[in-house]
């Protein structure tokens, strides 16, 4: 019994010092553009589908000990406070607009392939009471 109780702490004692080393050498903003996905807003009682305009913007300060960053919207001079929840492979990084409407965007491990880090971002949002939700793919590079 006590061998195994050891072997657990091992375990556990290696994935913290690789999620450590992790955390030193993730980037400390990226900059994301996002062209392509879907959105929806809900009228005459149904979604209605459309393409989305595509976006770019900057996620700096990422602190992950403190899990906060900030998010400076393309051509904004004003950041929004970001709160961090980390993964295994990905950071999602949550943004709680004033209104109280939900932004989300994960960004994935680098991509060996393209050096690029495969990204999602999501928007649950409302105009005039009516739900308006976008979810779209793209990238982020590190800056």
């Amino acid at each position: 019994m006590h061998i195994k109780w050891v072997a657990v702490f091992s375990v556990a004692l290696t994935a913290l010092s690789a999620a450590s080393v992790r955390g030193e050498d993730e980037p400390r903003s990226f900059i994301c553009t996002f062209a392509a996905g879907n959105a929806a807003t809900f009228e005459d009682g149904a979604f209605k589908s459309k393409s989305p305009e595509p976006i770019t913007f900057a996620i700096t300060d990422i602190d992950l000990d403190k899990q906060t960053a900030q998010l400076m919207p393309e051509g904004s001079t004003k950041p929004g406070s970001l709160k961090i929840v980390r993964s295994i492979s990905a950071n999602h990084f949550l943004e709680v607009v004033n209104e109280g409407f939900l932004n989300l965007t994960t960004v994935y491990e680098k991509d060996a392939a393209s050096g690029s880090y495969p990204a999602v971002h999501s928007r649950h949002f409302g105009v005039l009471g009516q739900p308006v939700v976008a979810q779209y793919t793209g990238t982020c590079t590190a800056k």
